[in-house]
């Protein structure tokens, strides 16, 4: 039986979609009993589990062979996580699929860069299992700007430089993959698009999607963090951000593209103009 974290949220949904649409036996968990009904209504099943709360999680993860790891990043991030793998380890499951980042380092000034390589690290000392996804920045954080864009601009402060962006689903098609097939353990993928672009690129593909011409704005910092607070983003989140664009500014983030995604599911992974075009109506109704 595979555990699901995370079921609520982009990946971890779309992972369990995905599963149950292959027919694979699993459990989802959430920390809202609304949450756990909604699931029961589509058939699928579903336990309550608080990872801020560890003593919920023993009893979440009874009769689980293997645990799919995923967390938002929050400052709880290693705290959560943590306490996840160690559950899993009194427990007996025997694997653990976790969702890392691919700029993962300990010295990094990027919070949630930082908090996944020291989980990391404790899920590979945990003597469990495991199977570690390290996804480049998802195509999904564009959706943060659709108001922008949909009245003509891309605010963000990147300078020139380029991230092979990867769709979340395609991260979901990865996980959903690996959990249900044998050979991955102690395996680390590293997950990307099909292409490096930079931001230009991206607001010329946005104005030939949404039919309406979209320009770079190349922001200064503070500009940049006052953006993102107005997004919705807390300060934390706000400040990793900068960090987070300040490295790809500096080039840290253009990697080459790799194949891990159709060598392990099959499928090529979706381009930025495949993402863009499935979310067209977000950013065109957004104004």
């Amino acid at each position: 039986m595979i555990l699901v974290l995370g079921a609520t949220g982009g990946i971890g949904g779309e992972v369990c979609r995905l599963l149950k649409h292959a027919g694979t036996s699993f459990r989802a968990m959430a920390r809202k009993q609304e949450q756990i009904d909604r699931f029961h209504e589509d058939d699928v099943d579903a336990v309550l589990g608080d990872l801020d709360r560890p003593e919920t999680l023993t009893a979440a993860m009874t009769g689980i062979d293997t645990l799919f790891l995923v967390t938002a990043p929050t400052p709880a991030q290693v705290a959560q996580e943590t306490a996840a793998i160690d559950a899993a380890k009194r427990v007996g499951v025997g694997r653990i699929v976790k969702i890392s980042a691919s700029d993962c380092n300990v010295r990094s000034r990027i919070p949630w860069a930082q908090s996944h390589a020291l989980i990391d690290h404790h899920l590979r000392a945990s003597g469990v299992d495991w199977t570690i996804l390290m996804p480049t920045a998802f195509m999904q954080n564009f959706l943060w700007f659709t108001k922008p864009v949909a009245k003509g601009y891309l605010p963000l402060g990147a300078g020139k430089g380029s991230v092979s962006w990867v769709d979340t689903r395609d991260i979901a098609r990865v996980a959903a993959t690996v959990l249900t097939q044998d050979g991955h353990n102690r395996a680390t993928y590293f997950l990307t698009g099909p292409e490096t672009f930079d931001m230009t690129e991206a607001a010329t593909q946005l104005s030939q999607v949404t039919g309406h011409k979209v320009r770079y704005l190349d922001l200064p910092t503070p500009v940049f963090r006052t953006v993102l607070r107005m997004t919705g983003n807390s300060r934390w989140m706000a400040n990793g951000l900068v960090a987070q664009f300040s490295d790809m500014v500096a080039g840290h983030h253009d990697i080459d593209p790799t194949c891990e995604i159709e060598r392990l599911t099959g499928q090529p992974p979706n381009d930025f103009p495949t993402f863009l075009r499935d979310h067209r109506d977000a950013f065109v109704k957004a104004a």
